[in-house]
């Protein structure tokens, strides 16, 4: 019971000690709403008003059909323009695309010959930029084979695929956005406000104060782990609730409180790891340097951006050390297809395994750094 006291009470200091970091609580409240907003609402990889402009130096039938073609909401209206604003206009940035339609392009069309139209893509927009150039050739030849052709008419195939999409019927990007930010964020706070939390202790000289208090190193570290964990879990389950699937309007398929608990071992982990990192640097500076080296590499191999069945298989077996690897995974599976325990069991057990040797091995490194400074 004592021991449980003194945690109690440590943890209420670090409470008070991040309440009074202004920087710190901007930070978590700007990771848990905006960050996760723009998270799900940029939608950098698809076609969305992308600018494009047309030189029709034919202006015949066909050129006019093959502008009207391009529209809202993949385009904004195509501009006509001459072809010396082309140039310019590229450069400028004013436009993503530049279609330059040479003239006599119908009659070379009609008479059976290979005119080439020019497109011109400003590659410095690099998401649209590779969506949109197939895109156009595909509108450009959808509309010259019609006109050769001379009607409109949907070819029939022997064959009807029927597609059935899963978890996400609309193909809500979104959706994903949303709540696989929300993961990142679990897992970038947790190391940074512990972290933080032992080097500010550090750098204003209050350590040397639970020095000589009658607490040992294992309550100390047991009360950052568990106090910077308890701002995080609230801050996620309020985000869940208010940005998420309010402000958002993202349906949760699975059980919140289940996910809760991913989350309770989840920063069982990541705060254990904070705490280790921490005690590797002698400032901030150094602290950010490593979380640097440490999230980066979690974050784009974890699974939480790219599928790690598409990664090489060393990779994958190297990253089911990594607490963030089994997080993604069984947050995917209760948010999105709403799996209970029956199937999230092993990376339940994983993160418990992963977190206790996390925390034994911070626990030690923490012990010897605190004797160093006594």
């Amino acid at each position: 019971m004592r021991k449980f006291k003194n945690v109690l009470n440590l943890g209420r200091k670090e409470l008070w000690s991040l309440a009074r970091d202004p920087m710190m609580l901007l930070l978590i409240l700007y990771v848990f709403t905006v960050s996760i907003y723009t998270s799900a609402t940029a939608q950098p990889e698809t076609l969305h008003n992308a600018s494009i402009a047309i030189v029709d130096e034919d202006q015949s039938p066909l050129s006019a059909r093959i502008a009207s073609a391009f529209y809202p909401p993949d385009f904004t209206r195509p501009k006509m323009i001459t072809q010396g604003e082309m140039d310019s206009g590229m450069d400028s940035g004013t436009f993503t695309f530049a279609l330059n339609i040479p003239p006599n392009f119908q009659r070379d069309v009609l008479a059976g010959r290979s005119p080439a139209v020019q497109l011109n893509i400003d590659a410095t927009r690099m998401s649209q930029a590779f969506s949109g150039n197939g895109y156009i050739q595909q509108v450009v030849m959808g509309e010259v084979n019609e006109f050769v052709q001379r009607y409109r008419a949907s070819t029939a195939l022997p064959v009807d695929l029927a597609l059935r999409v899963r978890f996400n019927p609309s193909l809500e990007k979104s959706w994903f956005g949303s709540i696989a930010e929300i993961i990142n964020a679990v897992a970038m706070l947790s190391i940074i406000l512990t972290g933080a939390a032992l080097i500010r202790e550090r750098e204003h000289g209050t350590i040397e104060h639970l020095l000589v208090m009658p607490v040992t190193p294992g309550e100390i570290m047991a009360s950052k782990v568990c106090a910077m964990g308890l701002v995080v879990l609230v801050a996620t389950a309020m985000s869940l609730n208010i940005v998420v699937r309010g402000l958002l309007q993202v349906p949760i398929e699975g059980s919140i409180p289940l996910f809760l608990c991913g989350v309770v071992l989840c920063l069982f982990a990541m705060t254990s790891l904070g705490i280790y990192m921490a005690t590797l640097s002698r400032s901030m500076p150094q602290f950010g340097l490593l979380l640097i080296l440490t999230l980066i590499p979690m974050n784009m191999l974890s699974g939480g951006r790219t599928p790690r069945e598409s990664m090489p298989e060393i990779v994958q077996d190297l990253m089911q050390l990594a607490p963030t690897t089994h997080f993604v995974e069984l947050g995917q599976a209760i948010l999105f297809r709403g799996a209970g325990l029956e199937t999230v069991w092993k990376p339940f057990l994983a993160l418990l395994v992963i977190g206790t040797l996390l925390f034994v091995l911070s626990l030690r490194r923490f012990r010897k750094t605190i004797s160093q400074m006594a």
